[in-house]
C-alpha cells in the first residue's frame, strides 16, 4: 500500500513525519495553579477528593435560578427587598433556604464570603466583574459564563463600561451612572435590576423567567419576552491584546 499524498495532482512519498496533534488542549497557568492549590488542601486534610467532586458537580447544575427567585420575591415584596439590600446572606437563608455556609446541604467546603446586592435605579446602573480572577457568587448564580473570566471583560470594563456593555447590545442613555463593582476574596456582588414596566401584576415564576444571568451580573436588562442570553456578536473596541493577556499570568 501506498503511503504517499497527492498534493496539487502529483503523486509521490514523503519521508518525514507529521507531528501528532494533541489529544487535548493545553491547560492554561491558572488551571495549572489551580490543581497545585487542589491537591495541596486535599493532602493536607482541608477537604477530600471526593468533596471537591461533589461541590463542583452541585455547582455546575444548579445555574442561576436560586438569583432569579430573589429579584422576582423582592421585586413582589417591598419587605423582602428591603432585607435584601440590608443582608443578602440573611435574605437568601429566609426566602430561598439557600444557607451561604453551607450552601450544598450535604457538608462541603463553601466560598461562603459576604454577599451584597445591588439595586439598579432609573439613573443608576451595576455591573460586575473580578479584576484579579473570577470571583463569581456561584451559591445563587451558579458557575460564571467564561466571558466573565477573559482578560478581555475583566480588564476593559473598569476602562470603558459604556463601550464593553454596547458589545453585549446593551447602550444605556448618557444620564444613566454606570457603577463597575469588583468582586473580591472577601465579597460577592449581584444586580437587582429594575422590575420592567408593565409586569406588575406578573407572577413571582413569571417575573423569574425574564431575569436571567447576564440581568444579574449587569450586562442586560430584564425584558417581557426575554428569558435567555443570547450576546449580539459586536467588534471588541480597544481589545486587549496577546501579549497582555500572557501577562496576567502574573496577576
Amino acid at each position: 500500500m501506498s503511503t504517499g499524498h497527492k498534493h496539487d495532482g502529483d503523486h509521490h512519498d514523503h519521508d518525514h513525519e507529521h507531528p501528532a496533534a494533541p489529544m487535548v488542549e493545553e491547560i492554561t497557568d491558572y488551571e495549572v495553579l489551580e490543581i497545585a492549590v487542589r491537591e495541596l488542601a486535599i493532602e493536607h486534610g482541608l477537604f477530600t477528593a471526593e468533596d471537591h467532586r461533589r461541590f463542583t458537580e452541585w455547582a455546575e447544575s444548579i445555574g442561576p435560578i436560586n438569583g432569579s427567585r430573589l429579584v422576582a420575591k423582592a421585586w413582589k415584596d417591598p419587605a423582602f427587598k428591603a432585607l435584601v439590600l440590608e443582608d443578602g446572606v440573611k435574605a437568601c437563608k429566609e426566602g430561598l433556604g439557600l444557607d451561604w455556609a453551607e450552601p450544598t446541604g450535604f457538608g462541603t467546603p463553601s466560598d461562603y464570603t459576604n454577599f451584597i446586592v445591588l439595586e439598579d435605579t432609573p439613573t443608576l446602573h451595576h455591573v460586575i466583574v473580578c479584576t484579579l480572577c473570577s470571583c463569581y457568587p456561584r451559591p445563587i448564580l451558579g458557575m460564571s459564563p467564561e466571558w466573565y473570566r477573559t482578560t478581555n471583560y475583566r480588564r476593559r470594563l473598569v476602562r470603558w463600561p459604556r463601550e464593553v456593555l454596547a458589545e453585549f447590545g446593551l447602550i444605556l442613555p448618557p444620564e444613566v451612572e454606570i457603577r463597575v463593582e469588583d468582586s473580591n476574596q472577601k465579597c460577592r456582588f449581584m444586580v437587582l435590576p429594575v422590575q420592567p414596566k408593565g409586569t406588575e401584576n406578573w407572577t413571582e415564576e413569571q417575573l423569574a423567567a425574564i431575569v436571567t444571568r447576564d440581568c444579574m451580573i449587569g450586562v442586560a436588562l430584564p425584558r417581557p419576552g426575554r428569558t435567555a442570553d443570547v450576546h449580539p456578536i459586536h467588534k471588541a473596541r480597544r481589545p486587549v491584546q496577546a501579549s497582555a493577556q500572557h501577562g496576567s499570568a502574573a496577576e
